[in-house]
C-alpha cells in the first residue's frame, strides 16, 4: 500500500501501482475528464505512471498554470508529426519548451520558410482533432537505435547514445507517430486545444556547433485558451511598434555597424539621453557613495587572482601591444569585463579602519564582454556597455543593513521611471564557484533573511522568489525583475554578497581589536547596463519619453515668417530656463512641421504665429494629444520648467520646502 497526501492534507491509502488516472476517476468523472497530469511531491508526471511510494499528490487539470508547459511540449510533438506527414524524409531532432512557446529543429535539404507554416499549422489542427492518446514505452538502447536507424533518423540515434546509462530510454507515441522524449505528456493530443500559432523559422546548428549540420527551426506559441493567445499576439504587436532599434533610427538616437559589432554609435540626441540618465544616477548617489574610475586595461594576473580568468575567460577580450618590435615581456592584458577587481585595488590603497566602513565606491565603468554575434540585440545585448556599478566594503554586521539600503535605492529609482511592478529573486550557489560551502551557507542565510524583510516592508507589493544555482561564481545575489507597460519582464538591478574576492586579493581593514580582518564586499548595480536600461525605457515609453529625459524637450515652430523674431526669443528664454529647445523657422506649413517633429517623438511643440507674437502667448501641442492649449509665454515657461525637473530633484526641493 502507498499513502498519498492530497492538497487538503487528507491522507488516503491505495494499492501500490495505482495510477493518477485511476485516482482521478475515483474522485469524480469530471475531474478525470479535466486531468492532464499528476504531481508527486511537486514533480509532474504522466497520468498513466504507476505510483509506488508515499507522496504528496495533486491531480493537475488543463487550466492549472503548470499545464502550460505540457500544452507547449505536446504541441511541439504534434508539429513534428505534422512536418513528417507533409514532408516525408525530414528528420526530427529536438523540440523543447521555451519561454512563451516551443520550437523543433528539423534536418531537411530545403529549409522551411514562412510560406510553409500555414500548411503545417493546418495539419497540426487535423492531428489534434484525431485526439490520439499519448502512451509511454521504455525501450532498450539497442531497440531504440535499431528502430531510428531503420527510419533514417540519424540525429535520434546520436541522442540515444547520449542518454546516461542510469536513465531509461523513453518513447512517447501519439497514434502511429512516436519520438524519443523524457516526458511527461498530457493524456491525448486533443488536450492541446486550438490556442496555438506557428510564429517564425530560423536556422540553427545541431547542438549549437557550427561544425555540425545546419538545421531548420520552427518556432511556435501555445496557450491555455484563445484569450491568452490573443493577448500574447497583441503584446508582440506592441513590442514591434516599441522596438528600440526602430525607434532609435526614427528618433536619430544611435546606430550600429559592422566595423564595431556589439558597440553603440551614440548620436547627439541619444547621448543626451545617456548623460541625463548618468546625471540622475549621480545625484541619487551623492553623499553616500564616492565615485571612482578604474583602468580599462589590466594584466591578466589580476584576473587570475580574481578567478575571472579561470571562470569567465571565454567572455573576455585579450589585448597585447601591436608594434612588431615592442617588448613588454610578453605580458597579456585583458580589457575589463567588470569593475570589481579594480575597486578592490582602490580599497587596498592606504590603510583602512573599521571606522571607515561601510566604504561605498561607485563607477560608471565602461566594460567589454564577448557575446556571440547571434546573441547581439540592439542596446539589449551588446559587447561594450557602461555599468552603474558600485562596491560596498563593510563588516559582516553591516551587511544586512547595506543590502536593505541598496534595496530602497533600487526600488525608488525604478519608481522614478514608472516601474512599480517587480520581483526580487535570490539566486543561490552555482555548480561552478569559488569559496567554501561554509561561506556560501552564511551568505545565503543572511540574504534569505533580507529577502523576507524586503517582502514584509513592501506589504506584499513586491514579490520574491528563489533562482536555485543562478548565483555569481563568487557569491549569492538578488536580481530585480521589472515589468514594463506591456507586461514583459526585464532583469536589471543586482545585489551580490561576496565573501571571496576581498580575501583572494588580500584586502583587509583594522578591526576594533587592532587585528586585520577581511571585509565583506557587496556588488550592486541599479540600471545594470546603462545602454540596456535606456533600451528598456525607450520601449516602455514607446518613445514618448518623460519631458525631463527627452533629448529634445521642446520645439518652437513658426506659422509664418512674421513670427520668426518672437519664436527665436521664446526658444532663447526656454534655453535660459534649462530646457532643451530647438527652433524651426523653415518655410513649411505648420501641419508639416508638427507631423515631422511628432514622428521623432518631440514631447512639446510651441507654435508661434502673428497673433501669438502680438499677444505674448504660445500654442502648446503635446505628443499624442489632439487638443491644443493657448498659454501666456510666462505660464508656459513655468509649467514646462516644472515638468522638465527630474523626479529626484523635485523630491529634494519638496523636502527643502
Amino acid at each position: 500500500m502507498v499513502q498519498l497526501t492530497f492538497p487538503d492534507n487528507s491522507v488516503r491509502e491505495f494499492s501500490a501501482g495505482v495510477t493518477g488516472r485511476e485516482i482521478a476517476e475515483g474522485i469524480s468523472k469530471s475531474l478525470a475528464k479535466k486531468a492532464v497530469a499528476v504531481a508527486l511531491d511537486g514533480e509532474l508526471g504522466d497520468l498513466s505512471d504507476r505510483i509506488e511510494r508515499d507522496a504528496k499528490i495533486e491531480i493537475v487539470t488543463r487550466d492549472d498554470p503548470r499545464a502550460l508547459g505540457l500544452i507547449r511540449h505536446d504541441a511541439a510533438h504534434v508539429m513534428a508529426e505534422a512536418v513528417q506527414e507533409l514532408y516525408p524524409g525530414t528528420q526530427v531532432t529536438i523540440g523543447p519548451v521555451i519561454e512563451n512557446g516551443f520550437y523543433y529543429d528539423f534536418f531537411r535539404n530545403q529549409p522551411f520558410t514562412l510560406d510553409d507554416l500555414p500548411a503545417i499549422e493546418a495539419k497540426m489542427r487535423e492531428i489534434i482533432q484525431r485526439n490520439a492518446p499519448f502512451t509511454k514505452e521504455v525501450w532498450s538502447r539497442d531497440q531504440a537505435k535499431s528502430v531510428f536507424e531503420k527510419k533514417g533518423e540519424a540525429f535520434k540515434v546520436e541522442l540515444v547514445d547520449a542518454i546516461p546509462a542510469d536513465q531509461d530510454v523513453k518513447i512517447y507515441k501519439q497514434g502511429d507517430w512516436f519520438d524519443l522524449c523524457r516526458g511527461p505528456h498530457m493524456a491525448s493530443t486533443g488536450q492541446i486545444g486550438s490556442a496555438f500559432r506557428l510564429m517564425r523559422v530560423a536556422g540553427a546548428y545541431w547542438r549549437g556547433d557550427p561544425t555540425k549540420p545546419m538545421l531548420s527551426r520552427i518556432y511556435g506559441t501555445a496557450w491555455h485558451n484563445e484569450e491568452e493567445l490573443k493577448a500574447y499576439l497583441h503584446m508582440l504587436e506592441e513590442a514591434e511598434k516599441r522596438d528600440h532599434r526602430r525607434l532609435g533610427r526614427e528618433m536619430d538616437l544611435f546606430h550600429f555597424q559592422e566595423e564595431g559589432p556589439g558597440v553603440v554609435f551614440w548620436h547627439p540626441k541619444g547621448w543626451t539621453m545617456f548623460q541625463e540618465l548618468v546625471a540622475y544616477m549621480r545625484r541619487r548617489l551623492r553623499g553616500t557613495y564616492q565615485e571612482v574610475n578604474a583602468p580599462q586595461l589590466l594584466d591578466k594576473s589580476l584576473w587570475e587572482t580574481s578567478g575571472h580568468w579561470q571562470t569567465f575567460r571565454e567572455a573576455m577580450f585579450k589585448a597585447q601591444p601591436a608594434g612588431d618590435e615592442i617588448d613588454d615581456n610578453d605580458r597579456v592584458y585583458a580589457i575589463k569585463p567588470m569593475n570589481c577587481p579594480g575597486h578592490i585595488q582602490i580599497f587596498k590603497h592606504g590603510l583602512k579602519s573599521y571606522r571607515d566602513l561601510p566604504l561605498r565606491l561607485a563607477e560608471f565603468g565602461a566594460v567589454h564582454r564577448y557575446e556571440p554575434s547571434g546573441a547581439l540585440h540592439g542596446l539589449m545585448r551588446v559587447r561594450g556597455f557602461t555599468q552603474d556599478d558600485a562596491h560596498i566594503f563593510c563588516t559582516e554586521e553591516q551587511m544586512a543593513a547595506e543590502c536593505l539600503k541598496i534595496n530602497d535605492l533600487i526600488i525608488s529609482t525604478y519608481a522614478d521611471f514608472g516601474f512599480t511592478e517587480m520581483v526580487v529573486k535570490l539566486s543561490t550557489r552555482p555548480e561552478k564557484r569559488v569559496g567554501t560551502d561554509e561561506a556560501w551557507d552564511h551568505a545565503e542565510a543572511v540574504m534569505m533573511d533580507v529577502l523576507k524583510q524586503i517582502e514584509a516592508q513592501s506589504g506584499g507589493r513586491i514579490k520574491t522568489g528563489i533562482n536555485p544555482g543562478e548565483g555569481a561564481f563568487y557569491g549569492p545575489k538578488f536580481e530585480y525583475v521589472l515589468r514594463d507597460a506591456i507586461g514583459r519582464d526585464w532583469q536589471c538591478g543586482t545585489t551580490q554578497v561576496d565573501f571571496n574576492l576581498p580575501g583572494r586579493f588580500g584586502a583587509y581593514y583594522i578591526d576594533k581589536d587592532g587585528e586585520k580582518k577581511t571585509p565583506v564586499m557587496i556588488h550592486r548595480a541599479i540600471c545594470g547596463s546603462m545602454e540596456r536600461f535606456l533600451g528598456i525605457l525607450i520601449e516602455n515609453y514607446a518613445g514618448h519619453l518623460p519631458l525631463w529625459l527627452a533629448p529634445t524637450q521642446v520645439v518652437v515652430a513658426t506659422i509664418t515668417s512674421d513670427a520668426d523674431d518672437y519664436a527665436a526669443a521664446v526658444a532663447e528664454k526656454l534655453r535660459r530656463a534649462g530646457i532643451r529647445a530647438d527652433l524651426d523657422l523653415r518655410n513649411e506649413k505648420i501641419n508639416y512641421k508638427v507631423r515631422e517633429h511628432s514622428l521623432v517623438k518631440v514631447p512639446v511643440i510651441l507654435v508661434c504665429g502673428k497673433r501669438e507674437a502680438e499677444e505674448g502667448t504660445v500654442n502648446v501641442r503635446r505628443l499624442g494629444q489632439k487638443d491644443q492649449q493657448s498659454m501666456s509665454l510666462t505660464d508656459a515657461l513655468v509649467a514646462l520648467q516644472e515638468e522638465a525637473t527630474p523626479p529626484d530633484v523635485k523630491r529634494l526641493e519638496a523636502e527643502a520646502a
